[in-house]
């Protein structure tokens, strides 16, 4: 079946290889990203590019998750072109890299507004049309550090990426009853084919920091990149997190995981997920509230 996609920050790295691999695989595809007509015209003009080359269904529109009037513009015009949204793919995040002391608490908030509220901004513009249709999906481009292993200078960012876990849970159990599917797809630390580590943030706080690199921690910031590098297999390959994105999509209703792992590293996330995901089907199940646990078709 051919759906109607959103994916957010889909200007490069998982948004940008996922949005192709989703056109490829024949559904109509938004790259959503913002400043189209500005820094990332070029991505614009690159998506534009592989729609004729592949001949495919592959379109880039402006939306900035820090807006919500750019998201609530970006999902309007979607539906007015093709008269519904099936899938919104939450892709879009930043990460940043340094002593967590370093950061000031207002950094803090923009890494937490790009990472967690943006989903919000989306998910308030895009579900009422997927309520309305009774049917869709919600995916989400989680984290192996959320429950995997976390090593330091990557505070922030982790803090974020457990509270969009956490959200995404949440709204699984709401969104249910209404015929709408949630996934999460939980990838692991690629540290390269992607700018998610090249174009990290770094402390605001240069003296806080510095007091961190000339003290006993000195070179722990290049410890933890080589320790990354060589706990990634050889053939770790950031586009199958992208294949990963078009199997779920696939599938069809009702049958779709709640989770994916895609970890070349086996950092454990896997396993600390399936207890903490087994322990929530528990709880639902106790308290009554089985229903919960998969979307049903809404019928009302």
């Amino acid at each position: 079946m051919k759906n109607i996609i959103v994916i957010t920050g889909a200007s490069s790295g998982f948004g940008a290889l996922a949005a192709s691999a989703l056109a490829i695989a024949g559904h109509t595809v938004y790259a959503s990203m913002r400043e189209t007509k500005g820094r990332n015209a070029a991505q614009v003009e690159a998506v534009v590019q592989f729609a004729k080359e592949k001949n495919v269904d592959l379109r880039a529109i402006e939306l900035d998750v820090a807006s919500q009037e750019s998201a609530d513009q970006a999902i309007r015009t979607i539906v007015e072109k093709d008269g519904r949204l099936d899938v919104v793919i939450h892709n879009a995040g930043h990460m940043v890299f340094g002593a967590a002391e370093a950061f000031t608490p207002e950094q803090l908030l923009q890494v937490y507004d790009t990472n967690v509220l943006s989903t919000q901004r989306v998910n308030r513009a895009a579900l009422p049309q997927l309520r309305k249709q009774k049917k869709g999906l919600v995916l989400w481009v989680g984290s192996t550090s959320t429950r995997g292993g976390t090593p330091p200078y990557l505070s922030p960012y982790f803090a974020a990426k457990a509270a969009m876990d956490a959200l995404a849970v949440s709204y699984a159990a709401e969104l249910n009853r209404w015929g709408i599917e949630t996934s999460i797809i939980v990838p692991g630390a690629f540290t390269s084919g992607t700018n998610h580590f090249a174009h990290a943030g770094a402390p605001a706080d240069k003296e806080r920091q510095a007091e961190y690199d000339n003290g006993p921690y000195a070179h722990l910031g290049d410890d933890i990149m080589k320790g990354f590098a060589a706990t990634a297999p050889a053939d770790a390959d950031v586009a199958d997190v992208a294949k990963a994105i078009v199997n779920v999509v696939n599938l069809p209703f009702g049958k779709r995981p709640f989770r994916v792992h895609i970890d070349p590293a086996q950092d454990g996330a896997e396993i600390v997920n399936g207890v903490a995901d087994r322990v929530r089907t528990e709880m639902y199940r106790n308290i009554g509230l089985s229903d919960l646990l998969a979307p049903v078709v809404y019928s009302l």
